[in-house]
């Protein structure tokens, strides 16, 4: 297994994957849509190539799984940088072999030489799996977001 940076080569691929991890997500209570999505993921897909800030891991010449990240750059001041990982995703029949590991380790290192002080990533709240994932690697919650139907019994 290689983790490599990924070039304009490789953005069908990972719009692809980004697309099969958006629609696993749905099982989870996510509301994004992967296929409706492709043309906007791609757009990002390619600035975050042509920023170096996307990672794949390849097994055989073969892209298994990818990350990307960036620095949180909003419209607020904050007292620390926050090195933001958008996506990870490894194919599920690659995982549990220590690709998803390495991958998120390659970008908190991407992150800390940007200049990152905090890590930060989202998980879905139902996915235990993930949440699992990074809990063993020293992410601890910072955030909760909660939500609810706008019909329902309590409004």
């Amino acid at each position: 297994m290689e983790i490599a940076t990924a070039s304009m080569d490789d953005v069908d691929t990972i719009v692809d994957l980004w697309v099969r991890l958006a629609e696993s997500q749905r099982a989870h209570g996510s509301h994004l849509f992967g296929d409706r999505n492709r043309t906007a993921v791609r757009e990002t897909v390619v600035q975050r190539v042509v920023a170096e800030n996307v990672r794949i891991a390849c097994i055989d010449q073969h892209i298994v799984g990818f990350v990307m990240v960036t620095i949180d750059s909003g419209r607020y001041e904050q007292d620390e940088t926050r090195g933001i990982i958008e996506n990870i995703f490894v194919e599920p029949v690659h995982r549990n072999q220590g690709i998803g590991s390495e991958l998120l380790y390659t970008a908190e290192e991407l992150l800390r030489q940007a200049g990152a002080d905090i890590l930060a990533l989202e998980a879905m709240a139902d996915n235990e799996s993930a949440r699992q994932f990074y809990r063993a690697q020293g992410y601890a919650p910072h955030r909760i977001e909660l939500e609810k139907p706008t019909e329902n019994d309590t409004l």
